[in-house]
């Protein structure tokens, strides 16, 4: 995915050492690590500060400095051996971004003497000291390793630091309140604030007047045709592709008006109940257009949706989705076509559908359409607007980051696919199956006040994701999973 709106991670590695080992430890190591990483993962995203070991804060200073100037933005504090305590977490404390923690093991059984490094011991250390500054810094789940395996290490740092430095640095634009009888997508937006995300809330209303005032757009006939060629054969509704057009013009315009002195967008938008007759068309198939060019866009006025988007966005470098946790699916259509073919019971399945936000290169077809649930109540004319087509097979990740209404914040991840079964329904839908789904759905979803909208990134991410909402300050007790078989959620019935 080529966007603006995905940061570039460049990772400034910072060796440590303690003045009482050898510092060629450190100084050896950290070239050995470097040249590990670079064999195997490139030189683009990282930087071997050369300027020193970090053995004092005069040296903090300087490595601190050095990693500034050469444009980094986010931070490995390497410990090639035991690491100075103090230095190492000022280092990190005075560092303007995502850091990671991590320490060289032993080389071999015949260089105990003078060439033991005891970074072993020495992380030990270090994480007590970030836990006394109150600093955040993203240690793997085993972060002592030879040179390969640290290099594995800060390659799987990259997404995580995308994520933040983006969280750091991100605008969502909201238009209008959430719909009547859509309270679930209303969550308090202190939340996002603690998180470094600004918020702009603007009126549908100004929203309309902008439309309006790119009516006779020059770009617009260039872009109806990109519309068309993207559509092909399922280009049922030509008629609404001039205002298509002129609404994603309309978007783009404000992002680059209103983004301000933030890099990184994304988009709360209205939908109905009053869109479709003022505006004449719906905005469904705009909203996946923009997601697939890294500008996630959520239905509903979503706010947390819209942040639940962008941080799939950044992870993934893919385009991703929001989709209601709709339906389930009806027993003899499993029968038919699940049971026995594929590893899933029935509660394991389930279909997540949106009226049609889903990109087109999600969709194994699509055509555009009217909104069939709206249809029902208004002229279909100004429904026009949808993307409908089954939902791509393969793996996915849903998940979303949620405000509770008293202010805490919320997650839940989930590994699942998408599965090759025709839905025989309307909408941008999939039939999907996550393991053990219906307790998942009871005692995660439901327990913990979850909405009915989650994002779904197309792929397995859900390392990634759980680390990324552990660094931000998602409580760990609070990021749900589904459990396996005979894990017992707490609030499972023992007797059931």
């Amino acid at each position: 995915m080529k966007t603006t709106n995905i940061p570039n991670v460049k990772i400034g590695i910072v060796a440590v050492s303690r003045d009482c080992f050898p510092e060629s430890l450190s100084v050896n190591r950290r070239k050995a690590l470097v040249a590990a990483y670079e064999k195997k993962y490139g030189s683009e995203h990282i930087y071997e500060c050369p300027v020193c070991i970090v053995e004092s804060e005069i040296h903090m200073m300087q490595a601190l400095e050095d990693v500034k100037k050469a444009g980094c933005n986010a931070l490995c504090v390497y410990l090639g051996n035991f690491g100075p305590e103090i230095s190492e977490t000022l280092l990190a404390k005075h560092f303007d971004g995502p850091k990671m923690f991590i320490a060289a093991a032993e080389e071999s059984g015949n260089s105990l003497m003078d060439g033991r490094g005891d970074a072993y011991c020495g992380m030990l250390n270090a994480s007590y000291n970030l836990k006394l500054r109150n600093i955040r810094a993203y240690i793997p789940e085993y972060p002592v390793g030879d040179a390969e395996g640290c290099a594995d290490m800060i390659h799987e740092f990259e997404p995580i630091a995308r994520a933040v430095v983006a969280l750091n640095d991100l605008k969502i634009i909201s238009f209008g309140p959430r719909p009547l009888n859509f309270l679930a997508c209303n969550a308090p937006i202190k939340q996002l604030y603690n998180l470094g995300v600004e918020i702009e809330e603007n009126s549908e209303l100004d929203l309309f007047e902008a439309f309006h005032k790119h009516a006779g757009d020059g770009r617009i006939p260039a872009l109806v045709e990109e519309m068309a060629a993207e559509l092909g054969a399922g280009n049922k509704k030509p008629e609404v592709l001039e205002k298509l057009a002129q609404y994603e013009l309309t978007l783009k315009d404000w992002v680059e008006e209103h983004r301000g002195y933030r890099k990184y967008v994304a988009i709360a938008g209205k939908c109905w109940p009053a869109f479709q007759t003022q505006f004449g068309f719906v905005p469904c198939y705009v909203n996946g257009r923009l997601a697939a060019q890294g500008i996630p866009v959520s239905c509903e006025v979503d706010i947390y949706g819209a942040l639940s988007e962008l941080i799939g966005t950044v992870v993934s470098e893919d385009t991703v989705t929001l989709l209601d946790i709709n339906n389930s699916v009806p027993a003899d259509m499993y029968q038919e076509e699940m049971e026995g073919k594929y590893p899933y019971t029935l509660k394991d399945t389930f279909m997540g559908f949106h009226c049609g936000n889903t990109a087109a290169g999600k969709l194994s077809f699509c055509e555009m359409k009217y909104q069939k649930i709206m249809a029902r109540t208004l002229p279909v004319e100004v429904t026009n607007g949808t993307l409908e087509g089954d939902i791509m097979p393969g793996d996915i990740t849903f998940f979303r980051i949620q405000s509770t209404a008293d202010n805490q914040l919320r997650a839940y991840i989930a590994h699942g696919e998408v599965l090759p079964v025709a839905t025989r329904s309307f909408g941008s839908i999939g039939v999907f199956a996550i393991p053990e789904m219906g307790r998942f759905y009871r005692h995660v979803l439901i327990e913990k006040n979850f909405p009915h909208h989650g994002a779904v990134a197309f792929g397995h991410f859900g390392k990634t994701l759980f680390e990324v909402f552990k660094y931000i300050g998602v409580p760990v007790e609070e990021i749900g999973y589904n459990q396996p078989a005979g894990v017992r959620y707490p609030t499972e019935n023992p007797f059931a």
